[in-house]
């Protein structure tokens, strides 16, 4: 059945949520604002609300560092760290 082919990913996400439950919120939360952003700016385009949406891209990407951190992930650390501080640089630039 199709339940089979899934159960070990929803075991996975099951062990996830009790390992560390305020992790996977976290996570979860900085997923949608992910999603949410990429939606707004394929409706937008070609003119995007980039005031609006770096702001809170940059929030999600500094919730996704914080998870990286609690996990030991260096890659995932520096990935998010390095897209905060560029998109960080270009919010500061659209406002100067």
């Amino acid at each position: 059945m199709i339940i089979d082919l899934f159960r070990p990913t929803i075991e996975w996400i099951k062990d996830d949520f009790k390992s560390n439950r305020i992790r996977f919120a976290v996570e979860l939360l900085a997923w949608a604002i992910s999603i949410s952003c990429s939606i707004t700016m394929a409706l937008t385009v070609p003119t995007p609300p980039l005031l609006s949406l770096y702001p809170i891209w940059i929030t999600g990407c500094t919730l996704y560092a914080w998870s990286s951190w609690t996990r030991k992930s260096f890659g995932m650390l520096a990935n998010y760290l390095l897209l905060t501080t560029i998109d960080s640089i270009g919010l500061i630039r659209m406002l100067t």
